[in-house]
Protein backbone atom coordinates (compact mmCIF):
# COMPACT_ATOMS: atom_id res chain seq x y z
CA UNK A 1 0.00 0.00 0.00
CA UNK A 2 3.09 2.25 0.21
CA UNK A 3 3.34 2.06 -3.58
CA UNK A 4 -0.33 2.47 -4.60
CA UNK A 5 -2.88 5.16 -3.78
CA UNK A 6 -5.75 2.69 -4.25
CA UNK A 7 -7.83 1.42 -1.36
CA UNK A 8 -10.84 -0.90 -1.06
CA UNK A 9 -12.73 -1.58 -3.24
CA UNK A 10 -10.25 -0.51 -5.95
CA UNK A 11 -7.09 -2.03 -4.46
CA UNK A 12 -6.67 -5.14 -6.63
CA UNK A 13 -3.27 -6.43 -5.52
CA UNK A 14 -3.41 -8.56 -2.38
CA UNK A 15 0.21 -9.64 -2.11
CA UNK A 16 3.52 -9.09 -3.85
CA UNK A 17 5.53 -12.29 -4.20
CA UNK A 18 8.58 -10.99 -6.00
CA UNK A 19 9.97 -7.72 -7.33
CA UNK A 20 13.11 -7.26 -9.36
CA UNK A 21 13.34 -3.45 -9.70
CA UNK A 22 13.88 -2.38 -13.28
CA UNK A 23 12.73 -5.76 -14.54
CA UNK A 24 9.60 -7.55 -13.25
CA UNK A 25 7.02 -8.19 -10.55
CA UNK A 26 4.88 -11.16 -9.53
CA UNK A 27 1.81 -10.46 -7.39
CA UNK A 28 -1.49 -12.07 -6.39
CA UNK A 29 -5.14 -11.05 -6.45
CA UNK A 30 -7.51 -13.37 -4.59
CA UNK A 31 -10.93 -13.27 -6.21
CA UNK A 32 -13.72 -13.55 -3.63
CA UNK A 33 -17.50 -13.81 -4.02
CA UNK A 34 -17.61 -10.76 -1.73
CA UNK A 35 -16.15 -8.51 -4.47
CA UNK A 36 -18.71 -5.71 -5.00
CA UNK A 37 -18.95 -6.19 -8.80
CA UNK A 38 -20.23 -9.78 -8.56
CA UNK A 39 -23.65 -8.57 -7.39
CA UNK A 40 -24.31 -7.05 -10.79
CA UNK A 41 -21.84 -8.56 -13.28
CA UNK A 42 -23.53 -11.75 -14.48
CA UNK A 43 -24.94 -12.58 -11.02
CA UNK A 44 -26.17 -15.97 -12.22
CA UNK A 45 -22.60 -16.87 -13.36
CA UNK A 46 -20.19 -14.51 -11.54
CA UNK A 47 -17.33 -13.39 -13.80
CA UNK A 48 -14.61 -10.88 -12.93
CA UNK A 49 -14.83 -7.98 -15.40
CA UNK A 50 -11.94 -7.94 -17.87
CA UNK A 51 -11.33 -4.26 -17.24
CA UNK A 52 -10.63 -5.08 -13.58
CA UNK A 53 -8.15 -7.79 -14.55
CA UNK A 54 -6.34 -5.18 -16.66
CA UNK A 55 -6.52 -2.74 -13.72
CA UNK A 56 -4.97 -5.36 -11.40
CA UNK A 57 -2.09 -5.77 -13.88
CA UNK A 58 -1.70 -1.98 -14.07
CA UNK A 59 -1.57 -1.73 -10.28
CA UNK A 60 1.19 -4.36 -10.22
CA UNK A 61 2.99 -2.31 -12.91
CA UNK A 62 2.63 0.78 -10.71
CA UNK A 63 4.21 -1.01 -7.77
CA UNK A 64 7.07 -2.10 -10.04
CA UNK A 65 7.58 1.47 -11.28
CA UNK A 66 7.67 2.96 -7.78
CA UNK A 67 10.03 0.19 -6.57
CA UNK A 68 12.25 0.73 -9.62
CA UNK A 69 12.43 4.46 -8.88
CA UNK A 70 12.95 3.82 -5.15
CA UNK A 71 9.94 6.00 -4.30
CA UNK A 72 6.74 5.70 -2.33
CA UNK A 73 3.54 7.38 -3.50
CA UNK A 74 3.04 11.00 -2.60
CA UNK A 75 -0.08 13.18 -2.71
CA UNK A 76 1.22 15.06 -5.74
CA UNK A 77 1.85 12.13 -8.12
CA UNK A 78 -0.46 9.88 -10.10
CA UNK A 79 0.45 6.90 -12.26
CA UNK A 80 -1.89 7.00 -15.30
CA UNK A 81 -2.69 4.63 -18.13
CA UNK A 82 -1.75 6.07 -21.50
CA UNK A 83 -2.39 2.95 -23.55
CA UNK A 84 -3.50 -0.65 -23.59
CA UNK A 85 -2.58 -2.75 -26.62
CA UNK A 86 -3.09 -6.36 -27.62
CA UNK A 87 -5.42 -7.12 -24.70
CA UNK A 88 -6.69 -10.69 -24.88
CA UNK A 89 -8.98 -12.51 -22.47
CA UNK A 90 -8.40 -16.26 -22.59
CA UNK A 91 -10.65 -17.66 -19.84
CA UNK A 92 -13.26 -16.35 -17.40
CA UNK A 93 -12.17 -15.64 -13.83
CA UNK A 94 -14.59 -16.14 -10.95
CA UNK A 95 -14.93 -16.43 -7.18
CA UNK A 96 -12.32 -18.67 -5.60
CA UNK A 97 -9.73 -18.07 -8.33
CA UNK A 98 -6.34 -16.61 -7.54
CA UNK A 99 -4.89 -14.35 -10.22
CA UNK A 100 -1.12 -14.56 -10.48
CA UNK A 101 -0.16 -11.17 -11.94
CA UNK A 102 3.11 -10.95 -13.86
CA UNK A 103 4.47 -7.75 -15.35
CA UNK A 104 7.77 -7.12 -17.12
CA UNK A 105 9.16 -3.74 -18.09
CA UNK A 106 9.52 -3.62 -21.83
CA UNK A 107 11.11 -0.15 -21.90
CA UNK A 108 10.97 3.31 -20.36
CA UNK A 109 11.37 6.31 -22.64
CA UNK A 110 10.39 9.96 -22.28
CA UNK A 111 8.48 9.21 -19.08
CA UNK A 112 6.38 6.46 -20.71
CA UNK A 113 6.65 3.03 -19.14
CA UNK A 114 5.83 0.10 -21.43
CA UNK A 115 5.06 -3.31 -19.99
CA UNK A 116 4.23 -6.84 -21.05
CA UNK A 117 1.62 -8.07 -18.59
CA UNK A 118 -0.35 -11.26 -18.07
CA UNK A 119 -2.25 -13.14 -15.40
CA UNK A 120 -2.74 -16.82 -14.83
CA UNK A 121 -5.08 -18.98 -12.76
CA UNK A 122 -3.74 -22.43 -11.93
CA UNK A 123 -0.96 -21.91 -14.51
CA UNK A 124 -3.48 -21.16 -17.30
CA UNK A 125 -3.15 -17.72 -18.89
CA UNK A 126 -6.43 -15.82 -18.45
CA UNK A 127 -5.47 -12.34 -19.69
CA UNK A 128 -2.55 -10.63 -21.40
CA UNK A 129 -1.86 -7.11 -22.60
CA UNK A 130 0.78 -4.54 -23.37
CA UNK A 131 0.36 -1.61 -21.00
CA UNK A 132 1.68 1.93 -21.22
CA UNK A 133 1.67 4.24 -18.20
CA UNK A 134 3.18 7.52 -17.10
CA UNK A 135 3.68 9.31 -13.83
CA UNK A 136 2.43 12.88 -13.57
CA UNK A 137 2.61 15.54 -10.91
CA UNK A 138 -0.80 16.96 -10.03
CA UNK A 139 -2.00 20.07 -8.25
CA UNK A 140 -4.36 18.59 -5.65
CA UNK A 141 -6.08 21.90 -4.99
CA UNK A 142 -6.98 22.27 -8.69
CA UNK A 143 -8.11 18.62 -8.85
CA UNK A 144 -10.44 19.04 -5.85
CA UNK A 145 -12.14 22.16 -7.19
CA UNK A 146 -12.96 20.81 -10.65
Amino acid sequence: MDHLPHRYPMLLVDRVLEVVPGERIVALKNVSINEPYFAGHFPHIPVMPGVLMIEALAQAAGILAFRTLGQAIDPHSVFYFVGIDAARFKRPVGPGDQLRLEVRIRRVRSGIWQYDAWATVDEHRVVEAQLMCTMRRIDRSAAQTS
